[in-house]
């Protein structure tokens, strides 16, 4: 595989997991690029020990924590004042509250729920986490009760 071919086919997903960590667009879409910068450079050393594409989310996500280590951001999203009201949701006022939802949970869990949302399989979030599959099938469940948990004191039902 070229690194074209890896870009193409891993921009979306790197993007996505990027933005559930930080929650900023520009942010995001800036980490995003540092990661293929990285990949770029690091393509001539892969190893084949895993698949392209979860060596490139163990590198996205290694990024995104540098830069949330480095920086102290917090996410910059406010929510619609639609989202804010409890009235009618359509499904970019969900997405939007999902993100914020994400980008309130521990720099972990963020990570293991973003991949899980790219439907990454369980043993390859293991892979890029270091944690064993079950313990990555209990999170998983976790994470999901918090974001339900959460919706629900935004005042979301679905």
């Amino acid at each position: 595989m070229d690194f074209e071919e890896i870009y193409k086919a891993n921009w979306p997903k790197v993007f996505r997991l990027c933005m559930g960590y930080v929650n900023d667009h520009d942010w995001a879409k800036d980490i995003a690029q540092e990661t293929f910068i990285a990949v770029w450079q690091q393509l001539p050393n892969f190893r084949h020990e895993s698949s392209v594409s979860t060596w490139v989310f163990r590198i996205a996500s290694n990024n995104c924590l540098r830069q949330l280590q480095r920086d102290k951001r917090m996410p910059k999203t406010i929510l619609p004042n639609e989202l804010e009201d409890g009235e009618k949701h359509d499904k970019e006022e969900a997405t939007i509250l999902l993100y914020k939802c994400i980008a309130e949970l521990s720099d972990l869990d963020r990570i293991i729920i973003s991949l899980e949302l790219e439907d990454l399989p369980q043993a390859e979030i293991a892979a890029v986490t270091g944690l064993s599959d079950s313990n990555i099938r209990v999170r998983i469940h976790r994470i999901k009760e918090k974001l339900t948990k959460k919706f629900k004191e935004y005042g979301y039902q679905h």
